[in-house]
């Protein structure tokens, strides 16, 4: 993809004319870099092909993320609303009790409002259904799971989402939310925008799948593969404790493997891995059921990790539920469940061939989603949080708040949410799970039938201009 300079700028609401809280906080320290200087950035590429191809002095940049010595919005006037949307994700109530404890604590910010829900939750019928958030009543809120906002799938009308903000005097809107969430809140933007209001809206983006770009990782990735290596140690002891084991373990991955790749890499117990990137032969002597059985025949057991997105077009109704293009609340094709399909195709043929496997299936996918956060996620979700309160109070708006090349900066939302990030066919993550696997790269195949690889693997290359 070529990004342009004007696809990096941020958009802001005006002039920062209020100085900020952290300006006392941190007067002793004046010689120190903790407040962020308008000018400062992080490259957006830093390979050297990229670098000597542009002009130095036009490098396309991100804005540092940040506290800032001015900021737009004066903390005694201004009321907050936090609203939470999408599938659930380790490290959300982490992201609420951050925003929470920064806005009160650090900017003294009186009121903040959670809306329940999701983007429902802005509607007429449910704007007055809101929390009032404080540090006090949310201490211990990182200990469990899921959201205490609750949440929802599904677009709502962009003007009558505005409306509840202005009917409940919300100057400053965090979204945590993934892809669809945050093409919403541009749609929210662009009404705000419209009717001349002085309204920002930060997103902190939220996707187990880690399929965002312009990011190192999304928060609550590592959290899931964590937990999910438990799933394939469990299925690895079951399929090894049997004659002619087999384990099948679903993870989450609609268009993206990386949930798979990393689990199978942190615990050596898969024999393959099948990820949407790389669509793989069923039949045939170089096909899965091959080297399934050739598993069988000389390890006695075989253990597949497969992300729900794989292997897709090999389904009798291929990318749907029921054959007739169904979608989700979120725009989402409906998969089909290829770990059920793998496991009635595997059976059958072993069967067949006289090798009666006892098979396990596993699909531990809401178990995953609904864990709290890991020691890593926990503080990646409070610095993010942290990040996004100093965007917002800074008067930055369509922007999300990620971190770069080990920075935390402001990426504008069409930008972030102008592709997936997706596992490279050709990158050396694929390579090591196949290194770390035996997995046969002749299992593999480049393009499925009828389709162009353009349609199955987006650029992962970023090319700047």
């Amino acid at each position: 993809m070529t990004v342009h300079l004007e696809d990096l700028h941020i958009r802001t609401l005006g002039e920062c004319r209020h100085t900020s809280p952290f300006s006392a906080w941190l007067a002793d320290k004046q010689t120190t870099p903790h407040f962020v200087h308008e000018d400062d950035r992080v490259m957006l590429d830093d390979t050297t092909s990229i670098i000597t191809a542009n002009n130095a002095a036009a490098l396309p940049s991100f804005e540092c993320a940040g506290p800032r010595r001015k900021i737009y919005f004066d903390p005694a006037r201004t009321t907050v609303g936090i609203v939470s949307c999408g599938g659930l994700c380790p490290g959300v109530n982490n992201v609420i009790r951050g925003v929470v404890q920064e806005l009160t604590v650090h900017y003294r910010v009186r009121r903040i409002l959670g809306f329940r829900n999701g983007l429902k939750g802005l509607t007429a019928k449910y704007r007055n259904d809101t929390m009032d958030l404080t540090q006090s009543s949310f201490h211990d809120i990182t200990r469990s799971g899921g959201t205490i906002l609750g949440s929802s799938r599904g677009d709502q009308d962009a003007d009558e989402m505005v409306d509840t903000l202005i009917a409940r005097k919300i100057d400053i809107l965090f979204v945590i939310g993934g892809d669809g969430s945050i093409r919403a809140a541009m749609r929210l933007v662009s009404a705000i925008t419209r009717r001349g209001l002085d309204i920002a809206v930060v997103a902190i983006p939220k996707t187990i799948d880690n399929d965002l770009p312009y990011t190192d990782q999304s928060f609550g990735f590592q959290s899931a593969f964590e937990r999910a290596t438990d799933f394939i140690e469990a299925v690895t002891t079951e399929a090894a404790a049997h004659e002619n084991g087999v384990g099948i373990v679903k993870l989450m991955g609609r268009h993206s493997g990386f949930i798979a790749c990393y689990a199978a890499l942190a615990n050596h117990g898969a024999d393959m891995v099948l990820i949407p990137e790389v669509p793989f032969e069923l039949e045939g002597p170089e096909g899965l059921l091959a080297k399934v059985e050739h598993h069988l025949l000389t390890r006695g057991h075989v253990v597949i990790v497969v992300a729900e997105g794989a292997g897709q077009e090999l389904l009798p109704a291929a990318g749907t539920l029921d054959g007739n293009g169904a979608t989700d609340a979120s725009g989402n094709l409906r998969l089909g469940d290829i770990g059920q399909f793998l496991s009635d195709r595997i059976s059958s043929h072993l069967t067949r061939i006289g090798l009666t496997p006892a098979l396990r299936y596993v699909d531990p996918s809401y178990s995953i989603r609904s864990v709290t956060a890991n020691a890593y996620d926990s503080v990646y979700c409070l610095r993010l949080a942290h990040a996004a309160v100093h965007a917002a109070m800074a008067g930055r708006t369509e922007t999300v708040v990620v971190r770069w090349r080990r920075r935390f900066v402001h990426v504008p939302m069409p930008l972030i949410t102008s592709h997936r990030n997706r596992v490279d066919p050709d990158g050396d993550l694929w390579m090591s799970v196949l290194e770390a696997t035996n997995q046969p790269e002749t299992l593999a195949r480049r393009c499925a039938p009828g389709a162009s690889p353009a349609t199955l693997t987006e650029t992962s290359g970023v090319h700047a201009t």
